[in-house]
């Protein structure tokens, strides 16, 4: 018996009894006949047959070989792969949530309403920022974005000749690429030998021609860009603006604000800031956040407050489509399905109001205190290109002893035998060896002092036993790989692993 006719019998079972209840006989059954021939199957689909049992096993011996922050440390750089509090997840499940249609009245669904609102309005107090639009659905969506609404601003004004975008060597990929995709040529600015921006390089690119200049502050080495204002200055001094990539905020918050630095916009990677489970490529959302007089850019639909206390939605529309919710013709119009990523959203917003505006001061400090802890703990063993007091984050350039011939690859692969995720590896790209550590603000003193002791221990081996370092992982399903062949010719399947073997 098939699964449909299966589930519809017990379904009939399960009614009969009922007083006063009739089913209607084969009401359930579905016919073929109307569709076409030319569309109808000649034979049987090749579905896999198993038991519900086998299914389930194998699901869950599959997600044992998973690594996530439930499961030990992630220091993951640059990627801030924080705590997320299982309360996020009840309510961003919760049916009156997950039941919403985004086309439904907006009297319908106030509640929603009043949380996209809501978080706008903490985003823009927490960054100095004047409005914000949670509509880009990941951090790079929000970099484009906000080009875009610097583009238009120029524009807006008949500045046209405002093509090129500056952005540093330690810049975020994603950077470079946002503004190319926005139609804007990229100019390279060189940093120091402390890993900040060179402002005398800064100043020989700055002309009529600059729309903008992207920072990340601290920047991808951790470190604080401490002439942020006085670059804000000589970008605006030339008729360009600041944009704010806000990858690395996690430890500015209740420290500082990007709109108090002279940022014009920004994005917040709100998946990594404001705690959702992203790995993988999702689920993402970043905002963007904008200074006064550059809300009229902004893209739809935009939730905002009527005069009788209620929330609407605006929405750039054709002309012959308008009506009293429409946006003005300013805006960017939609960059994307709808409201954003509203599970994202609601996670972020109970995020927020859980941690409570008492301690959200002291996430950026925790941030600040542990990376810099791990960085004095290993700086002896590791080399630290770069010395001094960093913030989020921090590089390594390899071991220190480099006479072993041990490299970053084969201290991240080592670190997987004593159930550790790797830190990012070979980024930024301003050094060889490069290991890129971020503990975040939620991890344990007993953690991080977990994570410290294994560092040492593969310096140590790396002396004693190079070639246990060299060829790990060995407690992993899958040994150590070709990466340049995994790359070109990825296994997926359960069949071709078969074949191959």
């Amino acid at each position: 018996m098939n699964n449909r006719l299966y589930g519809n019998l017990i379904f009939e079972l399960s009614h009969q009894g009922r007083k006063g209840y009739s089913f209607p006989k084969n009401s359930y059954e579905f016919s073929t006949d109307a569709l076409p021939p030319a569309v109808r199957r000649s034979e049987d689909a090749e579905l896999p047959e198993c038991d519900e049992l086998t299914v389930v096993r194998h699901y869950t011996n599959l997600s044992g070989n998973n690594f996530g922050v439930n499961n030990g440390f992630y220091p993951l750089g640059s990627c801030t792969m924080k705590y997320n509090p299982v309360i996020n997840e009840e309510i961003a499940n919760m049916q009156e949530f997950v039941a919403l249609h985004p086309l439904q009245p907006a009297d319908t669904c106030q509640g929603a309403l009043e949380v996209y609102y809501g978080l706008q309005g903490m985003l823009s107090e927490l960054t100095g920022m004047s409005e914000f639009t949670l509509n880009p659905f990941a951090g790079a969506h929000g970099e484009l974005t906000g080009l875009m609404v610097i583009r238009a601003y120029h524009r807006s004004r008949g500045d046209d000749k405002r093509t090129k975008v500056i952005i540093p060597d330690s810049a975020h990929g994603t950077n470079p690429a946002s503004a190319a995709v926005c139609g804007l040529e990229v100019i390279e600015v060189k940093s120091l030998q402390d890993g900040t921006v060179d402002v005398e390089d800064l100043k020989t690119k700055l002309d009529d021609t600059v729309a903008a200049m992207m920072m990340t502050n601290p920047n991808t080495l951790g470190l604080y860009e401490k002439h942020a204002h006085e670059i804000a200055a000589l970008v605006h001094e030339c008729g360009g603006m600041m944009y704010y990539d806000g990858a690395n905020f996690n430890p500015m918050l209740g420290v500082a604000r990007p709109g108090d630095m002279g940022f014009d916009v920004m994005h917040i990677n709100l998946h990594k800031t404001f705690s959702t489970p992203h790995g993988g490529g999702g689920p993402g959302d970043g905002p963007i956040g904008v200074r006064k007089g550059l809300e009229e850019f902004l893209p739809t639909p935009r939730v905002v407050l009527k005069e009788d206390g209620s929330l609407t939605v605006r929405t750039s529309l054709p002309e012959y489509l308008k009506g009293e919710n429409s946006a003005d013709d300013t805006s960017l119009g939609s960059v994307g399905a709808f409201f954003g990523n509203f599970g994202v959203i609601l996670r972020a917003f109970s995020y927020i109001l859980t941690i409570g505006k008492e301690n959200m001061k002291m996430v950026g400090p925790l941030a600040t205190l542990n990376a810099n802890y791990i960085k004095e703990s290993l700086k002896d063993v590791y080399e630290l290109p770069i010395d001094g007091v960093c913030k989020h984050e921090f590089v390594f350039n390899g071991l220190k002893d480099k006479s072993t011939g041990i490299t970053t690859m084969d201290v991240a692969k080592r670190l997987l035998d004593y159930g550790y995720h790797a830190p990012t590896i070979y980024f930024p790209l301003l050094f060889h060896e490069s290991l890129m550590i971020e503990p975040t603000e939620n991890e344990s003193k007993e953690t991080i002092d977990g994570f410290i002791d294994v560092m040492r221990k593969i310096a140590q081996e790396a002396k004693d036993n190079p070639d246990i370092v060299k060829s790990a992982p060995h407690n992993t399903p899958i040994g150590r790989v070709d990466d340049v062949l995994a790359a070109k010719h990825p296994v997926v399947t359960f069949k071709q692993m078969k074949n191959e073997e």
